[in-house]
C-alpha cells in the first residue's frame, strides 16, 4: 500500500484531515439547515408552508371519495387561501408553498396533516386513509427543498397525521390517538419525543366523531386553552389544568363543529387568526384578552378543515 493510500485510510478513520462534527442537529440551523423548530403552540409564528389548492380540487366529483363535506368553488377557494396567506405575510410570517405536482391529492392543502414540527425537526406523517396516501412523499420533498430536517418518518403499520400532535411547552406534549393516528404511529412519535427530552407525553384517545386533536383544542395564549368541551376527554382538560391553563369552553356547539371555531392559529401569544362567522367564540376569546383576526375560508372548510389544518408550521419563537 502506498503512502498516499495509507494517508487516505487514516484520514477516513479519524486521522489527519478528519474534522469531528461538533454540536447537535439543532445547532446546525442557519448553516446546514434552514431555521426551524416549535416548542409551543403560541410562540411568535415565523414561517409556514402551505399548499394553494391547485387543479387537483377541480377533478373531484364524489365528495365522499375525497373525504370532503361538499364541493368547493375552486376560484373562491383559492381567493380565500390567498387571504389567509395574506394575513400571515402582513404579520411578518414567511409563507412557502408546495410546488405544483401531478401527484397532488385534493386534500393536500391541509398541510398540517402531512407533518408535525418538533424542536429538533419534522415528523413526516403517514396518513391513515388510502385516499390520501402519497401526500407524505410530497411533504418530504417540500421539507427537503426548504432545508428542514426530517427526524422521523412514520413507518411499518403506523399511521400518524400532524394535526394529532401539540407541543405545549418544553416539557409537555399531547399525542392524540384515533382514526387518523393509530397506536403504532403514536408510539413512534412518543419514542422520538422522549429521546429528545420530553418529560411528560400524554396520550389523548379521541372520540369517534373527532378527526384530529386540533378539532377540539387550541392554545391561543401562554396559559389559555380553548376546548370543544363536549368532545374533550377528561385526561386532556385535567392535564392542561395541572399545567396552569385557564379553560375556555367553546360557547356554541354549532360554531365548534360546523364553524370549526376551535381550529385557529396563534400568531403570537394572545393574537390569533380564526375562521370567520363564529361571533360567540370570538367574543369569548376577546373577553379573555385575545385579539382575533378573522378570515373567511368557508369554501376551503368544505374539505373538512380550517385555519390550523391548512398551516404547516416550520418555525415559532420560544415563549
Amino acid at each position: 500500500m502506498s503512502n498516499r493510500e495509507t494517508s487516505l485510510l487514516y484520514s477516513a478513520l479519524g486521522g489527519e484531515g478528519w474534522i469531528p462534527r461538533a454540536g447537535a442537529l439543532h445547532d446546525e440551523r442557519d448553516t446546514i439547515w434552514s431555521d426551524f423548530g416549535v416548542s409551543s403552540e403560541c410562540g411568535r409564528l415565523r414561517s409556514v408552508v402551505m399548499r394553494r389548492p391547485g387543479p387537483e380540487i377541480e377533478t373531484v366529483t364524489d365528495v365522499k371519495s375525497a373525504l370532503w363535506i361538499d364541493l368547493p368553488d375552486p376560484v373562491r377557494a383559492r381567493e380565500q387561501h390567498d387571504a389567509l396567506a395574506g394575513i400571515y405575510t402582513s404579520c411578518g410570517v414567511q409563507v412557502s408553498y408546495v410546488a405544483d405536482t401531478s401527484q397532488a391529492r385534493p386534500n393536500l392543502y391541509f398541510m398540517r396533516d402531512t407533518f408535525a414540527m418538533t424542536p429538533e425537526g419534522a415528523i413526516l406523517a403517514r396518513p391513515a386513509s388510502g385516499n390520501r396516501a402519497g401526500e407524505e412523499r410530497i411533504a418530504a420533498w417540500t421539507l427537503a427543498s426548504l432545508g428542514i430536517p426530517i427526524v422521523l418518518s412514520i413507518h411499518g403499520h403506523g399511521t400518524f397525521e400532524g394535526a394529532d400532535l401539540m407541543i405545549v411547552n418544553d416539557d409537555l406534549a399531547l399525542i392524540a390517538q384515533g382514526r387518523r393516528t393509530n397506536e403504532a404511529g403514536a408510539r413512534q412519535v412518543e419514542n422520538l419525543l422522549r429521546e429528545i427530552g420530553y418529560g411528560q407525553i400524554v396520550r389523548v384517545i379521541l372520540p369517534e366523531d373527532c378527526m384530529h386533536l386540533d378539532c377540539i383544542l387550541s392554545l391561543p395564549d401562554r396559559d389559555l386553552a380553548l376546548l370543544d368541551a363536549a368532545r374533550t376527554p377528561p385526561v386532556l382538560s385535567e392535564t392542561l389544568r395541572h399545567h396552569g391553563f385557564r379553560m375556555l369552553a367553546a360557547p356554541d356547539e354549532t360554531e365548534a363543529r360546523r364553524g370549526m371555531s376551535v381550529n385557529l392559529v396563534a400568531l403570537e401569544p394572545g393574537l390569533v387568526v380564526m375562521p370567520a362567522h363564529n361571533p360567540a367564540t370570538r367574543r369569548l376569546l376577546e373577553e379573555a384578552g385575545v385579539t382575533c383576526l378573522e378570515v373567511d375560508i368557508s369554501e376551503l372548510m368544505k374539505g373538512g378543515g380550517a385555519v390550523h389544518c391548512m398551516t404547516g408550521v416550520i418555525l415559532r419563537d420560544a415563549v
